[in-house]
């Protein structure tokens, strides 16, 4: 699975196709959504191209109170249904401010690989961290929305990968306990490479120097 961590529009491609995913989602028509996603099904966590509530499909469901079925079949396209918006909102959370009660079991997040939140904080801000010191400038210029590790822990596979523009590259994170094991590198630099064991107690540096 992808984060996207891109939030200004110019940095998106096929921005047109994405508004368009968004629109359908917003106003509850869940054949175009469904359409959409399996043509871009790298799409099913991403939101509104330069938007700011960071609203995925599944939070729109949950909004409009949409059938079961619309639910089951975002989370089989891969749809996290821990992923937060900006606001901090799960999809169940929305379901429940707008009384949409019939969602609370659906939307309720399977946790797989359960980490303490507050050990899964503080590996998340320690992650966050090393990216800052990996492509500071690019994070600050694209204004990213770094990794949040949360959606790690409902997949079967706790894997994901941060695409960074203008790295050439980014960051493979993989949760495996006690921490999470980061792999990042840029494909035009030679021996950019650098793999990183993170835990609760910091940041290590494992290997270095691969492409």
């Amino acid at each position: 699975m992808i984060w996207d961590g891109i939030t200004l529009r110019p940095g998106h491609h096929e921005a047109g196709e994405r508004d368009a995913l968004a629109d359908a989602a917003r106003h509850g028509d869940w054949d175009a959504v469904f359409a959409l996603l399996g043509e871009h099904p790298g799409w099913v966590n991403s939101g509104r191209p330069g938007g700011a509530a960071w609203y995925a499909p599944l939070h729109q469901a949950a909004w409009r109170g949409a059938a079961p079925e619309v639910v089951e079949r975002l989370v089989a396209f891969g749809a996290w249904r821990t992923l937060r918006t900006a606001s901090g909102e799960r999809a169940v959370d929305v379901a429940r401010r707008k009384g949409h009660r019939h969602l609370v079991e659906p939307l309720t997040p399977a946790i797989l690989h359960p980490v303490p939140e507050g050990t899964l904080a503080t590996i998340q801000r320690h992650f966050h961290g090393l990216i800052r010191q990996r492509a500071e400038d690019l994070v600050t210029l694209h204004r990213l929305r770094l990794p949040e590790l949360e959606p790690l822990t409902e997949q079967a596979d706790p894997s994901c990968w941060f695409p960074v523009p203008g790295m050439y590259g980014g960051f493979g994170y993989r949760l495996e306990p006690p921490g999470l094991v980061v792999e990042s590198w840029c494909r035009v630099v030679g021996g950019s490479g650098q793999r990183h064991a993170i835990d609760e107690g910091g940041v290590r540096l494992l290997d270095e120097g691969f492409v």
